[in-house]
């Protein structure tokens, strides 16, 4: 079928002259050309003198481990991101059916958090609320359109249970705390992996429940988190009389 090979130039500008703002172009079917001279080997390494955002990972498909390996992959390209370019895990599954809905929250949340582009992979012509519900959180998509722009990394990982966090936006902090197991895990998020100084008080805000906590927390946060699930927080720091 037609494709942009030996046009992208053109095609670019045509596309341009339409009115589309935004333009994903996939390197299937090169004509054999040696990777390097297509330049498609490693793109978070040159790709931001070109675009908004690269592909770090092969294809995604709709199941767990899938979803969490190309996270994985995506985060060791962390440092590569910043404002006006982006690493691209590929697109979003959720709502596609092949994980539950506590994986498909961990999906967004860990997108969200990595700054990934939010690329709506399922039919939006038959949204569950379910799936709408993750789609559209409004304060997990703000995390992910954050302008400090700091994509989440891996700070702590014991087993199967991790913590990812990144600094937002008005000396704010989201954490992520991920179960990989098949059981329920008690994860805790310390002061001194994340990123905040020693005996900060903090609020924290469940970003799924849409609730503040009650708790203070100094030094340290810890969850129940459900099999294949997380818990997704946005810590605020208080002052001192607080």
């Amino acid at each position: 079928m037609p494709g942009s090979l030996g046009h992208e130039q053109k095609d670019a500008e045509t596309f341009a002259s339409w009115g589309i703002d935004y333009l994903k172009y996939d390197n299937c079917n090169n004509g054999d050309l040696k990777p390097m001279k297509r330049g498609d080997m490693h793109p978070a390494l040159w790709a931001d003198k070109l675009g908004n955002s690269w592909r770090t990972t092969m294809d995604i498909n709709d199941s767990w481990e899938s979803m969490v390996s190309r996270a994985d992959q995506n985060e060791v390209y962390a440092e590569h991101a910043r404002p006006g370019g982006w690493n691209d895990p590929d697109m979003l599954e959720v709502g596609n059916g092949g994980m539950s809905n506590d994986e498909y929250i961990v999906h967004f949340s860990l997108w969200a958090a990595s700054k990934a582009p939010l690329l709506i992979g399922c039919d939006v012509r038959n949204l569950s609320k379910e799936t709408l519900a993750i789609l559209g959180n409004e304060e997990v998509i703000a995390v992910n359109q954050d302008p400090l722009g700091v994509q989440a990394k891996k700070v702590r990982m014991e087993g199967d249970h991790e913590v990812w966090t990144a600094p937002l936006s008005g000396y704010r902090t989201v954490v992520v705390l991920l179960n990989r197991s098949p059981e329920f895990r008690i994860i805790t998020a310390q002061w001194d992996d994340i990123g905040i100084p020693p005996k900060t008080v903090v609020e924290a805000r469940d970003l799924w429940k849409h609730a503040t906590l009650e708790k203070r927390f100094v030094n340290k946060v810890k969850a129940n988190v459900r099999p294949h699930a997380c818990k997704m927080f946005l810590l605020t720091p208080l002052p001192l009389s607080e």
